[in-house]
């Protein structure tokens, strides 16, 4: 009996060793060679994953394949760029994945979500703790996250000089296209469906969102898009940025017989020259404006069609359906936490905006938010909506297009000691289902904010999954037209509303023309 006793208890031990014995580091062949990863939270994750390889202000291509087994268990450097907020992002992870999967070599046709990270094109990385994608890969999805070339290295116009330089002023954009490329090419691997990719991003994410909506080379690479807080004007032109690159080359002491030196002058006397060159040009940059400023993405009509969000994308993006929406507050000035602050000042800062249209837009704000505060009226956001309802306008009026998803996130945390209201990015945390975010205090294990990240998260898949936004809890959301506005609000009870605020948007839409 003794016996019989013991030799269950080991098999006992033996059972629950082997349950809860780590499996093996993941390993995983891809085209350019192979990498190993981790395992955690029943997700394979893969980091810093080299997808291509350039020369400056070159085209990218795809990455030399290497032999042996290349360790992918970090995030790799950021992209080049400038310093911002104590971080020196000067590295070399220009050209990197991240790789979240419940599956590899399964055979799997799991839907790929792509993001895009933002920062305008000036700044930014992939490699942020809100958008670590494993808890979106435990809903059936495969997420891809990438580095791109940034700033003066990813949109420098030097076409005026021919030859090889021609694509120089879109190249940040055409290594996202690389990289829609080599996930293409390894879908299989990650057990993902290359015949089902959804491109998501915010703020400058949701910017290269809509150009990738307006260039030839990306036709066909992804199938759906998101673009979260995304929707601002650029208005550089072709002249314009071919000025500034002839201003920095200049700048250099080079000409068209020295270019190629431009290949090595050190990263930092780079950014110095092509930020007094762009003051030069394009004056001082105004924070918050709704025009992109800088170096970014230019339509030469070959590698960018034309400019996205003027209102709408080329025709390449009329089959493509997508989702559009900001959060209430955005970049706006806000007031909450500001006790001298009293209907008077509102209404002092109302008339300076509005003028003689003030009490048109008191009444528009009433019968938009009969609900909301005088420092709501001042807080909320003055132009990203009315900017993507302008987009989502001409994209739902294309004759037999796919149909197109608005948003709006209203949900503010009960913990907001910033007064930051529903600010720009907060989606982020929420979309990925990872509701928390330090800086501004939306903590975990606050049901309210895993309620609200619970369901975006399953629109958002649901999304890329099938091109229509479905949740439990979430009421049927209808397409979006100009006639019936329908905008789904995320809040804690998420609700579709028709035109609930079209006269406060065109209203505030007229200001930004």
């Amino acid at each position: 009996m003794k016996n019989r006793i013991l030799a269950a208890s080991l098999l006992l031990v033996s059972l629950i060793t082997a349950c809860t014995t780590k499996p093996a580091e993941p390993i995983a062949n891809i085209t350019s060679g192979t990498i190993e990863g981790v395992y955690a939270d029943n997700v394979y994750a893969f980091k810093g994953i080299p997808y291509a390889k350039a020369e400056r202000f070159q085209p990218s291509e795809p990455v030399d394949k290497w032999e042996g087994v290349r360790q992918c268990k970090e995030y790799g450097p950021w992209a080049k760029q400038a310093e911002r907020d104590g971080r020196s992002a000067e590295g070399s992870g220009d050209f990197l994945a991240n790789v979240w999967t419940s599956g590899l070599n399964d055979g799997g046709k799991r839907p790929i979500m792509f993001w895009i990270h933002g920062g305008g094109f000036s700044s930014g990385s992939a490699n942020a703790d809100p958008t670590d994608g494993v808890h979106l890969a435990q809903k059936g999805v495969v997420v891809v996250s990438i580095n791109h070339r940034l700033d003066v290295l990813g949109f420098l116009d030097l076409s005026e000089f021919g030859g090889k330089w021609e694509k120089s002023v879109n190249v940040g954009m055409l290594d996202i296209v690389e990289a829609l490329k080599w996930v293409r090419a390894n879908a299989a691997t990650f057990g993902g469906d290359p015949d089902n990719v959804t491109i998501f991003g915010e703020s400058g994410g949701g910017g290269k969102v809509g150009t990738l909506l307006c260039m030839p080379e990306a036709k066909g690479l992804f199938h759906k898009a998101i673009i979260q807080s995304g929707a601002k004007i650029n208005i550089t032109t072709s002249p314009v940025s071919k000025q500034l690159g002839k201003n920095v080359v200049a700048g250099l002491g080079l000409d068209a017989q020295t270019l190629d030196q431009i290949q090595t002058v050190p990263f930092d006397s780079l950014l110095a020259v092509s930020r007094r060159c762009q003051a030069e040009i394009l004056g001082p940059r105004s924070p918050g404006s709704i025009k992109m400023w800088g170096f970014c993405p230019t339509a030469d009509g070959k590698t960018l069609l034309q400019q996205p969000y003027t209102p709408g994308f080329s025709s390449l993006g009329d089959n493509i359906p997508i989702m559009i929406g900001s959060t209430f507050n955005e970049l706006e000035r806000k007031f909450y936490n500001d006790t001298t602050f009293n209907i008077v000042k509102a209404s002092v800062i109302v008339s300076q905006r509005f003028g003689s249209e003030r009490k048109d837009y008191l009444d528009a704000f009433k019968e938009a938010y009969p609900d909301r505060s005088f420092t709501d009226m001042v807080s909320v956001d003055s132009n990203i909506r009315a900017l993507s309802l302008a987009t989502a306008d001409a994209k739902s009026a294309v004759p037999g297009g796919a149909p197109v998803y608005v948003y709006l996130l209203t949900w503010v945390s009960d913990i907001d000691p910033e007064g930051s209201g529903c600010y720009h990015s907060l989606d982020i945390p929420l979309c990925f289902n990872n509701p928390w975010d330090e800086r501004h205090q939306v903590q975990k294990g606050d049901p309210k904010a895993e309620l609200v990240a619970e369901r975006m998260s399953d629109l958002w898949v649901s999304f890329a999954r099938t091109g229509k936004p479905e949740a439990k809890g979430v009421p049927q959301w209808t397409p979006y037209t100009k006639e019936n506005g329908a905008t789904m609000i995320f809040d804690n009870e998420f609700v579709l509303k028709n035109n609930f605020d079209r006269r406060l948007q065109d209203l505030l839409y007229s200001k930004l023309k």
